[in-house]
């Protein structure tokens, strides 16, 4: 899929798909919000609004209020590319997040996942 059909998904498409792929593995949606809060600077109540009004997945990453300095940490695999090595800036934001849900989803612990420590 090349990058601008990524771009123009609709968020509210997106978001069920990840808060599945971690319920599955016996995660919950807050765990999938406090990622995103973690990653974005968005708070909770913000992701219901977008979940329920028009809004481009790459707008959402665009527009995020404050991205994490520490989102530079997140390093590995995902889709067989390794994130750090992704040069478009907004795609490798995008990744950032498949691949902390992607963590969650392994089991990993939050406080790993949120590079605390």
């Amino acid at each position: 899929m090349d990058n601008e059909k990524v771009y123009q998904m609709p968020f509210a498409k997106v978001y069920p798909l990840l808060v599945n792929k971690a319920m599955r593995k016996g995660r919950t949606q807050a765990e999938v919000d406090e990622i995103i809060a973690w990653l974005t600077g968005y708070e909770t109540a913000e992701l219901r609004t977008f979940v329920e009004r028009p809004l481009k997945y790459g707008d959402f990453f665009r527009n995020a209020p404050h991205p994490n300095p520490d989102r530079f940490k997140i390093k590995g695999t995902i889709c067989g590319v390794r994130v750090e090595e992704i040069q478009e800036p907004l795609m490798r934001e995008i990744r950032y997040l498949d691949k902390l849900v992607d963590e969650l989803a392994k089991g990993k612990p939050m406080d790993k996942i949120l590079r605390k420590g």
